[in-house]
């Protein structure tokens, strides 16, 4: 058993930079074990069901595979680094199988076949895709309502109607599958839908030989090891509230990201690290930012193998570029996967006029409300109904802040107009409106965006929960007559319930409330980061030094948050604490306008939330800003 595994991660989504792989591989060499990429999210596996279902299928030129993989890997990694990937020993694990990992593994050993590569033995994890079995499965009563919040029976996702055009439906697997292709000699790795994390998890279950039946906070620490390197740079520095730290950092800077690297042990701690003499850093500000990000409940961040409760973990700078991390707790996971779907929910269409001078916020929304105006005559005349939901922003004047905007006077705005409607024709019967605003309406209009605009599905994303049992997963090894096929059930308890840990009492005020006290922005105390989860946002916020925590737990509540997020926040609010790095979490559901897929909103998937809640105003004793 290795002291140390060490595990680059290269993608944090699909179409993350195409230098990241050989970065990883020409700078460390043999001294990666492993090589891993995640490349699909919500939005991808809705991006990959449309080229599926699309009528041309896969004659028509995309980056997405035949089958519906993501040709990326083969195109900007597997030709290019094959041999220095082999020469190294290095393993690869990633989900770029997306809806066909079958294709991709035949793909890769193609290509080692051509170049002359021996010693490559490709796996692929399968059994992810429900969507053929879908309908029965509901029929079954096998897809049960999913909550983002545990309790929350008010605001759940469910299965859709019969109705609607189903383009996929993909459970999130879990590590197993991955640690028993490598316990079978494979090189290479491919998956379709798994958690995150499992990318980390299964070469280390495989290496450490961990108990999957009871070593939980092994297997704990793994996965947070794995969730903290998912999305790449996001742990090295980029989208760090303190930008220009990592802007101008040395080694290029954002020119030349460093993406991270986790150095595991097999008590389940880690190390987050970067190859030297690349651009970013790696503090433990930009881990906790990476940590909270896209976690609900941190007591309960449910996953397939283990639950994990992230409330005490410790981060500590122990060199540069390099974080401890330690504290992670395990218990037995929940009987139930998370499943990712995605539905046609009619066509979506977003058109766009540049708007300039004095009073342009106004003329924009003026508009933007006669397109729309002009476009229901016209559905009207041709015996259309209406449309199913219009909005209307001015890009350019703090939009998405509300009523906390500070820039309504600003002279440069994009008038953003974007509709969904049953069918296509109401979409068109709009588009042909916009360009007659430059003659029609206000002064100042320069230009329509990409020109008149097209119609596209409304894909809608839903999740849903479906028991282990009913999805085994399926592992294909080898290829022609020593190729195998072997059913994987989940090993693990499959009764467990959610059982939540005791509370942790609030963070009392220090003895100085007699001090002089001001109001500053949250952001010069805290850092933020946030993140969706369908139709749900999430916002961690993280205070600079721990002496800040007891005032930003005291005055950043549920109810507080709810009200400064409202014309946001159109659900519920929920606050939990992260009392190891003194953080708190707030879970914002039906904020998103719908999700990533189908919403109207300029922010679909939350990433500017945590930096609009960071202008909150917060009071604070004046003595403990002399530092700062």
């Amino acid at each position: 058993m290795k002291d140390t595994v060490r595990i680059g991660s290269y993608s944090a989504f699909w179409g993350d930079s195409i230098s990241a792989a050989e970065q990883l591989v020409s700078l460390e060499g043999k001294n990666i074990d492993y090589l891993v990429a995640d490349y699909l999210a919500e939005v991808t596996m809705g991006l990959l069901a449309r080229h599926r279902k699309s009528p041309s299928g896969p004659k028509k030129p995309s980056r997405a595979g035949p089958g519906g993989y993501v040709s990326d890997f083969i195109t900007f990694v597997w030709k290019r680094l094959i041999e220095d990937i082999v020469a190294n020993g290095i393993k690869v694990v990633t989900n770029a199988g997306g809806l066909d990992p079958i294709a991709l593994k035949e793909a890769i050993e193609a290509v080692a076949k051509d170049c002359g590569v021996e010693g490559v033995v490709v796996a692929a994890v399968t059994g992810d895709d429900l969507h053929e079995r879908s309908k029965e499965m509901q029929a079954k009563g096998e897809l049960l309502p999913f909550n983002y919040i545990t309790g929350n029976k008010d605001e759940v996702d469910v299965y859709p109607g019969e109705e609607k055009k189903k383009l996929s439906l993909n459970a999130y697997l879990g590590a197993v599958p991955i640690a028993k292709a490598l316990d079978a000699g494979a090189t290479i790795v491919v998956t379709g839908r798994v958690v995150d994390s499992a990318l980390v998890l299964g070469p280390l279950l495989h290496e450490f030989k961990w108990d999957v039946t009871k070593d939980w906070d092994q297997m704990a620490g793994a996965s947070l090891a794995g969730h903290l390197i998912e999305c790449g740079c996001h742990t090295t520095g980029g989208n760090f509230t303190d930008w220009e730290l990592s802007a101008n950092s040395p080694h290029g800077g954002w020119s030349n990201m460093g993406f991270p690297i986790a150095e595991c042990k097999p008590n389940g701690d880690c190390i987050i690290t970067k190859p030297a003499e690349t651009g970013g850093l790696v503090t433990v500000a930009t881990v906790a930012e990476q940590l909270v990000y896209e976690v609900l409940d941190p007591g309960a961040y449910i996953l397939p193998d283990v639950i994990i409760d992230l409330r005490d973990v410790k981060l500590s700078q122990v060199g540069p570029d390099r974080v401890f991390v330690t504290g992670a707790k395990g218990r037995p996971p929940t009987p139930y996967l998370k499943c990712s779907g995605i539905y046609v929910d009619g066509y979506k269409i977003t058109a766009d006029l540049w708007i300039g001078g004095i009073d342009a916020r106004r003329k924009a929304l003026a508009v933007g409300e006669a397109v729309i105006k002009r476009g229901r005559k016209n559905i009207e005349r041709f015996g259309l109904e209406d449309f199913t939901a219009v909005r209307v922003e001015a890009l350019g004047a703090e939009s998405t802040y509300g009523a906390h905007s500070t820039a309504l006077d600003a002279r440069e705005v994009c008038c953003r107009i974007t509709a969904v409607h049953p069918e296509k024709q109401g979409l068109l019967l709009l588009g042909v409106e916009l360009a007659p605003s430059a003659t029609g309406n206000a002064p100042g209009i320069t230009g329509g965006g990409a020109g008149r605009p097209h119609p596209s599905p409304n894909m809608t994303h839903y999740s849903i929960l479906a028991p282990k049992t009913a999805v085994p997963a399926m592992l294909t090894i080898g290829t022609g007559d020593k190729q195998t096929q072997t059913t994987i059930p989940f090993a693990g308890p499959n009764h467990a319930k959610n059982e939540y840990p005791p509370a942790i009492a609030a963070a009392p005020l220090p003895d100085n409330n007699s001090e002089e006290t001001v109001l500053v922005p949250l952001i010069r105390i805290a850092y933020a980061r946030s993140g969706d989860k369908g139709d749900t946002a999430n916002i961690g916020v993280i205070a600079r030094d721990p002496k800040f925590y007891p005032y930003i737990n005291q005055q950043l509540t549920a109810e507080s948050v709810k009200e400064y997020m409202a014309h946001l926040a159109q659900g519920k609010v929920a606050r939990y604490e992260f009392p190891g790095i003194q953080a708190l979490n707030f879970v914002l559901t039906r904020s998103l306008g719908g999700g990533g897929l189908s919403s109207l909103n300029l922010d679909r998937q939350g990433k500017s939330y945590g930096q609009m809640l960071l202008s909150y105003k917060v009071r604070v004793p004046k003595g403990l800003l002399s530092n700062l």
